[in-house]
């Protein structure tokens, strides 16, 4: 019988600043880019429970996030304390989290700082698993003074779906004979991997919830998405036989800068090119890689249009130089008509390395 977990700290960001700042507590709290009164830039982090009440949400511009924070302080609300992000710290409590679900679960898989699916087939039933579950709660806001949610089900999936479903602090367990019915009535954008896109898609042919997507034949979704489809139809039923991944490889290694005013100057946008390379190249020496093939750049114009530019090289680089040159190098494009015609300013640029050799 095969039983997975998935954990995913609550507001993890926001939460950990407030455990090192307790007069924050029962306040919203905003972590991400400095919001400079209404003209900062960049994008918020994580919001808090209490700042989501405002309507701030990760990814909202911080200007945003700053004027929400403002209209609530009208009303007699407290405003929203704003944090930096403290990444050292992140990954200290992250890696206490996961030894903690090392000593209840023989493989886990780490997803990224804040969430982990572990494997619970060996409890031998749902109860005893939620049992388990409960002990790890309890180990991790007693050592962390941190609270997380936990949803256990016969796979991936249903696991990650239902750790969501009561947050924060949360415990869903969802048997295989119960999959269907709970994923039944949810939105189709709770299924990982339906976004905004696609969501849209089926939106307008009058699909709104999973019940509505299980509809489809098999051959229907495929017309529809393609080799996606085939995966969507399976994923309507709760069905997924992804295993957990105990190795996790790095992708890539990738830092990008938000200008504190849109930028025309194309001196000024070269030398944060350069200043990022860098930045990357330090970060790739401190990893176990030898070489990297691939470099990408991330240009974010004043409107927010968005363009990505990559260039994979016959062989390895291992050197900042050929690093910042071939950033350069896709990035001349954008200060023309090539890429940049209407010749609007620079928000945003970024740079990314990668297919690594170990």
């Amino acid at each position: 019988m095969r039983i997975i977990g998935h954990l995913d700290m609550d507001a993890f960001f926001a939460a950990a600043g407030e455990r090192e700042k307790p007069w924050l507590a029962g306040l919203p709290i905003v972590v991400g880019a400095d919001p400079k009164g209404w003209a900062g830039r960049g994008v918020v982090s994580t919001a808090n429970y209490k700042a989501r009440e405002y309507g701030i949400c990760s990814a909202m511009p911080i200007s945003k996030a700053w004027r929400f924070s403002e209209a609530a302080k009208k009303k007699g609300l407290p405003p929203a304390m704003f944090l930096g992000g403290d990444f050292r710290l992140y990954a200290e409590i992250s890696e206490n989290v996961m030894a903690i679900l090392r000593q209840y679960s023989p493989v886990v898989e780490q997803a990224s700082v804040d969430e982990a699916y572990f494997d619970l087939s060996d409890a031998g039933s749902l109860e005893k698993a939620v049992h388990i579950a409960k002990k790890i709660k309890k180990e991790i806001l007693a050592r962390e003074k941190l609270t997380c949610s936990i949803g256990i089900g016969p796979n991936k999936l249903i696991a990650k779906i239902a750790s969501d479903f009561e947050k924060p602090d949360g415990l869903t367990a969802v048997s295989v004979a119960e999959a269907e019915a709970f994923l039944a009535p949810m939105g189709i954008k709770k299924i990982p991997g339906v976004g905004p896109k696609t969501e849209a898609v089926f939106l307008r042919k009058g699909v709104k919830t999973v019940a509505d997507l299980k509809k489809f034949s098999k051959e229907e979704l495929e017309r529809v998405m393609g080799k996606w489809g085939k995966a969507l139809w399976h994923k309507a039923r709760g069905e997924d036989d992804s295993p957990l991944e105990t190795e996790y490889e790095r992708k890539s290694i990738g830092e990008e800068s938000t200008f504190e005013e849109d930028v025309s100057n194309p001196s000024l946008v070269v030398e944060e090119l350069g200043s990022l390379s860098a930045d990357v190249f330090h970060r790739f020496c401190r990893k176990e890689f030898r070489t990297f093939r691939t470099i990408a750049i991330k240009v974010r114009f004043s409107d927010f249009a968005t363009t990505t530019r990559a260039r994979t090289l016959k062989t390895g680089a291992a050197d900042v130089d050929t690093l910042k040159r071939e950033a350069l190098k896709l990035f001349l494009p954008f200060l023309d008509k090539r890429e940049n015609p209407a010749k609007k300013r620079f928000r945003l640029i970024g740079v990314r390395i990668e297919k690594f050799n170990e």
